[in-house]
């Protein structure tokens, strides 16, 4: 079969970013207004008061600082806390399309290719704003690409099962080139009148051209050496919005059509998961643990990332080991370890081995091995 290598990424990065001092003073007052709103019903127990939140709190738990947003004011305005973005029309690129052709564009110039080298296009994400046509074909034909697409679903490791099907698509024989893309609104999806979760999601959009080795003249090359898929189902994270939801007014507007988690038993659960696929993976592609120069993990929290580098490694990771990059772009569900990945590889030297690895609802365990070619 064909060796296949990734050989450019791209990132598109939205202009708009909340930090946590802005986020908590909005959320803080929405607070104070609904506990002043409903003060009687309060004090008779027939409603919670609210409790309101710190900085402090919220880079305790998470290790986030800020987020980028696609729109920032209507998730400020405590009268609204959900993103402005206005419809477009069906004549119209959409927000997604517009979000991946940037970041998609990005890849091609870093890999040297054009749309003339690619065959297929796969949006792979979390949260897609329609059910068809599918973002991808949009995509492909935004960017005027020969061949086909198809959009997936598979929550935070969408981008990892993406890579994995642009990988079997090129040693089939079925492309030549593959672009993966991750165009991820997250903040549309947020419940950000919720204490526990306000603060978790970010927007962003990533891109990865995965091609055959023999093709690729990149100067950025990593070649695909293993990858791995594993999903175990589980409640833990959920989101009931879909078509369906008209069928039954009365759950229209309720707390779970949007993002909801048990956190702790998320913790507890992925956690081993993820540490045990690493190793696993790796062990069947013949590489030591001591040989993993890099870890890219999924950015959704910084102590998960942490206690998972400390089970495979037997130690804590270094930052250089296992970068962050939540911090400032929060959990942004599938881009996240592609945005670590990208911004965290030129210093890598030739034939340094790394792993992506992502994990999410689902379960969703995506894990890919590279090699440093370039």
């Amino acid at each position: 079969m064909s060796k296949v290598v990734i050989s450019g990424t791209g990132l598109y990065t939205p202009s708009n970013s909340i930090s946590n001092a802005e986020l908590v003073s909005s959320f803080n007052a929405y607070v104070a207004q609904f506990n002043l709103d409903n003060a009687a019903a309060i004090a008779d127990g027939s409603v919670t008061a609210l409790e309101a939140s710190s900085v402090e709190f919220v880079e305790k738990v998470s290790g986030i600082k800020s987020r980028y947003v696609m729109e920032k004011q209507g998730i400020l305005d405590i009268t609204r806390m959900v993103p402005r973005i206005p419809e477009r029309s069906d004549d119209e690129p959409s927000i997604m399309c517009e979000m991946a052709v940037a970041a998609s564009l990005q890849a091609l110039e870093r890999a040297g290719k054009t749309a003339a080298d690619v065959d297929a296009v796969i949006v792979a994400c979390s949260n897609l704003q329609r059910g068809y046509p599918a973002i991808a074909v949009e995509v492909q034909g935004a960017l005027g690409i020969e061949g086909y697409g198809y959009d997936m679903n598979v929550a935070c490791s969408s981008a990892t099962f993406g890579i994995q099907a642009a990988v079997s698509a090129i040693q089939s024989g079925q492309a030549r080139a593959v672009l993966v893309v991750s165009p991820e609104i997250t903040s549309g999806h947020l419940n950000w009148r919720d204490r526990d979760s306000h603060f978790i999601f970010g927007d962003a959009c990533t891109a990865i051209l995965l091609e055959r080795a023999d093709l690729a003249t990149s100067k950025h090359q990593f070649e695909v050496v293993a990858v791995k898929l594993k999903t175990q189902f589980s409640n833990n994270i959920r989101n009931n919005f879909g078509f369906l939801n008209r069928a039954d007014e009365s759950g229209i507007g309720k707390p779970d059509k949007l993002f909801h988690q048990q956190g702790r038993k998320v913790f507890k659960d992925v956690c081993p998961m993820a540490a045990a696929m690493i190793t696993s993976t790796t062990a069947a592609a013949d590489i030591q643990i001591s040989d993993i120069k890099r870890f890219w993990l999924h950015q959704a929290n910084l102590n998960m990332n942490l206690l998972i580098a400390r089970l495979i490694l037997g130690r804590d990771a270094t930052t250089e080991e296992s970068p962050t990059i939540l911090d400032t772009y929060a959990n942004t569900s599938s881009a996240g370890s592609i945005i670590a990945f990208h911004k965290h590889q030129e210093d890598l030297a030739i034939g340094a081995i790394g792993v992506i690895c992502s994990f999410g609802a689902g379960y969703s365990i995506g894990c890919v091995v590279v090699k440093k070619l370039g």
